[in-house]
């Protein structure tokens, strides 16, 4: 039974796997993916930044960068150097109007001396999300294709919204 408040565990997710629509869809592998207390995403592409971004007080200036796909070699990697990359995720996630999530990176990313960043998935969003990643490793990462790079946590709100996610990013790359 789900808790109203605090973060769902395991079994709690696996319920909310098998609603209409899962809370995330076209997972890898599930049971490499599934943690105690969330889900790993994984790799779905890589791409390097080609233009500068811009934000002003209003979405009305809002620029996103440009990227350019990188692309995975036979073995199924890609080498990449000391720099900022956009990563998007193989998963689709469908939260509904009482679930949010915040996503932090793997462990072993940090020890490679990489990062990755990200925002707040707000109840009522779905599509198929997008990262930052920042290798700081001066010998630069080797990073495959269906890796998995993010833990997303999920967290019961108080309520349900009265209106969840309607931004720009709502069914982005589906």
């Amino acid at each position: 039974m789900l808790q109203k408040q605090g973060v769902l565990t395991r079994e709690d997710i696996l319920g909310l796997l098998q609603g209409t629509p899962s809370i995330v869809a076209e997972a890898v592998n599930l049971e490499e993916q599934l943690q105690p207390n969330g889900i790993d995403l994984t790799v779905r592409e890589i791409s390097s930044f080609s233009s500068r971004g811009n934000l002003t007080a209003g979405n009305e200036g809002r620029e996103i960068s440009r990227v350019t796909p990188l692309a995975f070699d036979a073995q199924g990697g890609v080498d990449l150097v000391p720099g900022a990359y956009l990563v998007t995720f193989n998963e689709i996630v469908a939260l509904p109007a009482d679930i949010m999530a915040l996503g932090r990176p793997r462990s072993s990313l940090n020890r490679c001396g990489v990062s990755l960043h990200s925002a707040a998935w707000d109840a009522g969003y779905t599509g198929r999300s997008q990262s930052l990643i920042v290798v700081y490793n001066s010998h630069g990462f080797r990073l495959h294709k269906n890796a998995r790079v993010m833990q997303l946590v999920f967290f019961h709100t108080s309520r349900r919204v009265g209106q969840g996610y309607s931004g720009k990013y709502q069914g982005e790359n589906i």
